[in-house]
């Protein structure tokens, strides 16, 4: 299931430790993994752990505890917006309901046409530009009133155009 390409970057990661903490190089497996399929599936959970030698519950618990691991596919731009409390207080709620609308999507729904996932996030470390959002898990958006929110879609879409 994972392509030996993927497998030589496992190998580069697990060099970077000591020969008896390969488990250490877990989190950069889940990486390579997601990029290569898009989401981290069960059985690739396993395959990570049986290269790494560790059990698969242990793999499961670090994709599940990480938002930037995606346990089942995602749109091609994948919307966190944080609800912390810091960003509750300062709208992130209402622009995670207003984001939810607009797309005509569930929280942790995909659009129809694949393109966006909307999902909420866990403090994303930037209380002070509440409410915020990360896209892709790289690129933080600040202050995202309304307005904003429907540039940046607006926005992604036309990209495709």
């Amino acid at each position: 299931m994972i392509s030996e390409a993927t497998k030589a970057l496992f190998e580069r990661e697990v060099a970077k430790y000591p020969a008896d903490q390969r488990q250490s190089a877990v989190m950069a497996c889940l990486a390579a993994v997601q990029r290569e399929q898009g989401f981290v599936s069960p059985q690739s959970e396993q395959e990570v752990a049986d290269y790494l030698g560790m059990p698969a519950i242990a793999v499961h618990e670090v994709t599940t505890f990480y938002n930037m691991y995606n346990q089942q596919p995602v749109g091609k731009y994948k919307l966190n917006v944080c609800t912390n409390l810091p960003c509750q207080l300062r709208d992130g709620q209402k622009a995670l309901e207003h984001l939810c609308h607009k797309l005509g999507v569930d929280m942790g729904g995909t659009t129809a046409d694949g393109m966006f996932t909307v999902q909420q996030s866990e403090c994303l470390g930037a209380c002070a530009d509440a409410p915020v959002m990360l896209v892709n898990d790289r690129t933080m958006c600040s202050f995202m009133s309304n307005e904003k929110l429907d540039q940046l879609v607006d926005g992604l879409r036309g990209a495709q155009g």
